[in-house]
């Protein structure tokens, strides 16, 4: 499964969207085999769709905000939000210039290994 790809899970007005985004953001995709247009088409055609009263719990966000709803992330996300298209979207994914993550070599392989450590 690409790591972008996680099926919220629903209830009838409550969903978590795990890493695919944040609060008026969205989850990386420049590694761990990450794609923005798989990013792009599993949040529209899975999370979009749901009713715009509907709160959104991301995995985490760096803003200190802890939910959202469906209606605010269509109109606000810079990225994914506000008409932007799947080129859009690609395009801005590419050109965000973000730091490799410090820990990024020792986090990825732990999560391959569904972080078991390696054992010798």
């Amino acid at each position: 499964m690409n790591a972008n790809v996680f099926p919220p899970s629903l209830s009838a007005s409550l969903t978590q969207t795990h890493n695919s985004r944040s609060c008026n953001c969205s989850g990386r995709t420049d590694f761990q085999g990450g794609s923005a247009e798989t990013l792009y088409k599993s949040v529209h055609s899975q999370i979009f769709t749901l009713p715009e009263d509907t709160i959104v719990y991301p995995a985490h966000d760096y803003n200190g905000r802890f939910s959202s709803s469906i209606k605010s992330e269509k109109e606000n996300n810079p990225r994914l939000g506000d008409g932007k298209s799947q080129a859009d979207f690609v395009e801005i994914m590419k050109n965000l210039n973000l730091d490799y993550p410090k820990k990024i070599d020792v986090a990825v392989p732990a999560n391959m290994r569904c972080g078991v450590p390696d054992v010798e």
